[in-house]
Order: structure tokens, then C-alpha cells, then sequence
């Protein structure tokens, strides 16, 4: 049995999205721990700034992949968020190690809040993006059985 490489891109679409998925669930954890003052600033940014850019690594493969692949609606609707991952990381605080969270902005309940709603919404798109993935693997698998019967 070969499975077809459609099959084999949404597998690895589902599994890109459910570790962006737990990322971003730890990320709201940590801004929660922030808020109510379980943690402190440096800690939180210590924790969250090494997975930023693997985070924005995955997704812009996702991206790249579904150009590639010729999957349009997929391509389109990550190349915003691809787009917004860029211009976030160019225009992060002024900081000597990779990330955009910086310690000192944390302090301001404005920033702290503006971060968690972005881990929301991202949580929200990795969400709604692995359900669809799911359902186009599934179709891709099962089309795959139906043609080797």
C-alpha cells in the first residue's frame, strides 16, 4: 500500500497543527500565571521567547508547503497569518536574544493583555486550521482505500 502524497501533506499539516496548538495553550497558561502573579515577567519571557521562532517556522512551512502543493484556500489563509508573524518579529521590542516578548513591556497590564488576546486568536485559527486538516486527511485517506480496492 502507497499512500497517495496528498494523504501524506495533510498528516503532516494535522501534526504541525496540534503542536501549534499546544504551543499556544502554553502560552496562555504562562500569560495567566503573569497575571495573577505566579510568575514574574522574566521568567514568563524566558519561557515563551525560544519557541517563537520555531512556532513561526512551522507555520510559514505549512505555508510554503501548501504553495507548493497548489492547496489555494490553505496557502491564503496562512500567508496572512505567515504576513503577521513577520511584521510582528520586525517590529519587536529592541532585545539582544530571539523572541518578541521583552521583560520590561510585560509590566504593562496593556501589552500583557494585547499578548494573550494574539495567543487567543492564534489558538482559535491553529484550532479551526486542525479541524479542516483533519477532515481533509480523512477525505485524502479514505480516497486513497476506496482506489486501491
Amino acid at each position: 500500500d502507497k499512500m497517495l502524497p496528498d494523504a501524506w501533506l495533510w498528516i503532516i499539516a494535522v501534526i504541525v497543527a496540534v503542536a501549534l496548538l499546544f504551543l499556544m495553550v502554553y502560552n496562555l497558561l504562562a500569560f495567566d500565571e503573569l497575571k495573577h502573579d505566579h510568575k514574574n515577567p522574566i521568567d514568563v519571557c524566558d519561557s515563551l521567547n525560544p519557541f517563537v521562532l520555531p512556532e513561526y517556522a512551522a507555520q510559514a512551512t505549512l505555508t510554503l508547503l501548501f504553495l507548493l502543493t497548489g492547496n489555494w484556500f490553505c496557502f491564503i489563509i496562512n500567508l496572512a497569518l505567515t504576513a503577521y508573524h513577520a511584521y510582528r518579529y520586525t517590529n519587536r521590542p529592541q532585545m539582544s536574544k530571539p523572541g518578541i516578548y521583552d521583560a520590561t513591556t510585560m509590566f504593562d497590564r496593556n501589552e500583557m493583555n494585547r499578548d494573550t488576546y494574539e495567543s487567543a486568536l492564534k489558538l482559535a485559527f491553529y484550532m479551526l486550521t486542525f479541524f479542516y486538516f483533519l477532515y481533509r486527511m480523512m477525505f485524502a485517506l479514505l480516497s486513497d482505500e476506496k482506489q486501491a480496492l
